[in-house]
């Protein structure tokens, strides 16, 4: 628990701009908003955007100190640095009006915010099933990001016409 005595204010930082990356990313893949209104796809984005790269800044020094050692450590790492490129690499890719690529790239930059939520149920489940967080922990920290990236990317390889070929806004 020496995140929340230490790194108090980084820890409420990421909570706090995970939390809004989570709840503003899925606006985004509704069709009716990006055609609609795309002025309020545009603002939901940066304000995604910010967050992410709030919330990664925010994460550095709490994965730095993950409770159960380098395992964790590393993945949580990982996934933030994954979390801000697959965003900015979105980013780069609307800037400069390449719609379909910038659709991919977020659907794998929210499949990484996603982890959030896929470390909540592996923590129900491993308590569920008496392992220990100390035993669990550092197997979660890679297990809540890097199955949803696997899923994702076979999601895209099938339904890549489908995703490439989407309205754009």
């Amino acid at each position: 628990m020496e995140n929340f005595v230490t790194h108090r204010t980084a820890l409420i930082l990421h909570a706090v701009s995970a939390s809004v990356a989570l709840l503003v990313g899925p606006w985004q893949f509704l069709p009716g908003i990006r055609l609609r209104r795309p002025w309020l796809h545009r603002y939901f984005g940066r304000t995604y955007a910010a967050t992410v790269l709030t919330a990664w800044v925010a994460s550095i020094p709490i994965a730095l100190h993950a409770e159960t050692g380098k395992v964790a450590a590393i993945g949580f790492l990982a996934l933030g640095g994954f979390w801000v490129v697959t965003t900015a690499v979105a980013v780069s890719f609307i800037l400069r009006r390449r719609v379909a690529q910038h659709r991919r790239w977020m659907i794998r930059s929210y499949a990484l915010t996603a982890a959030a939520i896929t470390l909540r149920i592996y923590l129900g489940l491993s308590g569920a099933l008496g392992i220990s967080f100390a035993e669990a922990y550092p197997a979660i920290a890679w297990l809540c990001w890097v199955p949803n990236l696997l899923i994702v990317e076979i999601f895209l390889l099938r339904g890549s016409e489908k995703v490439a070929g989407a309205p754009a806004r």
